[in-house]
């Protein structure tokens, strides 16, 4: 792989270079890789920011929302200063300002059935950071047919999960829809804006996210890709569940 970088690239990714598993050729990988965010908030933030710093070449944020006072309790790529401006054109100068190096491209949208395989098919890698169940399966949905890895992470109240589906790459992985069939009847999940949540659970995992993301462009360390990470933020404690492909799953069968 093609390690040309600038002085000023060794000098800003030179921690990363340093770790024998990332070395030359995973920045390299990260510089030539493509990577979707789907929502700019709790979980996109973090996840927006760690991508950019790390130097994923190219990064689509994609959000209809205008930033609100509300947001920046968790929303920590928003400042108070840029209240009322698009979420996506916020998080992009937030973006650019920590690497300037990095494409950003962002698509002030809502999701929905007549957009999403022409959002998703210039990316490699799609992230699920989305807050309702509709655009959640649709995204998966579309991952399936598109044959696109994507990791998804939710949040509410002082808990967490987070998995990565690729079921075109991982023979015996599972899709969202395995683990999900269909979204829970209107009204019995609540919503953040709902139920709450605690800011900081956002920040880890969303960076949490971030990290599955780079290992998954990389090549490197183990796949949750058949696991379920889940996080109980009030008693500290991480669990992993183990996943099964469904052979009855009506998306990826």
């Amino acid at each position: 792989m093609d390690f040309d970088f600038t002085d000023a690239e060794i000098n800003r990714y030179a921690r990363h270079i340093l770790l024998r598993e990332v070395g030359g050729t995973g920045q390299a990988r990260l510089k030539a890789a493509k990577v979707l965010v789907v929502g700019a908030g709790g979980l996109g933030s973090p996840l927006a920011m760690y991508l950019a710093a790390a130097g994923v070449g190219s990064i689509g944020i994609v959000d209809a929302d205008v930033l609100e006072l509300s947001n920046l309790q968790r929303q920590i790529a928003h400042t108070t200063a840029r209240i009322g401006m698009l979420k996506v054109k916020s998080a992009a100068q937030a973006m650019s300002e920590i690497n300037p190096l990095v494409r950003v491209e962002t698509f002030a949208v809502r999701l929905d059935a007549g957009n999403v395989r022409a959002l998703i098919e210039p990316y490699d890698i799609i992230c699920d950071g989305t807050d309702n169940f509709e655009t959640r399966f649709m995204l998966a949905d579309a991952c399936v047919a598109a044959k696109r890895t994507l990791v998804s992470a939710a949040v509410l109240r002082f808990e967490g999960q987070l998995s990565t589906f690729k079921p075109h790459a991982d023979a015996n992985g599972p899709c969202y829809r395995c683990l999900y069939p269909e979204p829970p009847p209107a009204g019995l999940v609540p919503s953040c804006s709902e139920a709450g949540v605690l800011g900081a659970v956002t920040g880890v995992m969303g960076t949490l996210q971030a990290t599955e993301v780079l290992k998954e462009i990389m090549g490197i360390g183990e796949t949750l890709s058949g696991r379920l990470l889940i996080w109980d933020a009030l008693a500290m404690q991480f669990r992993t569940v183990r996943l099964k492909r469904d052979p009855h799953c009506k998306v990826c069968h």
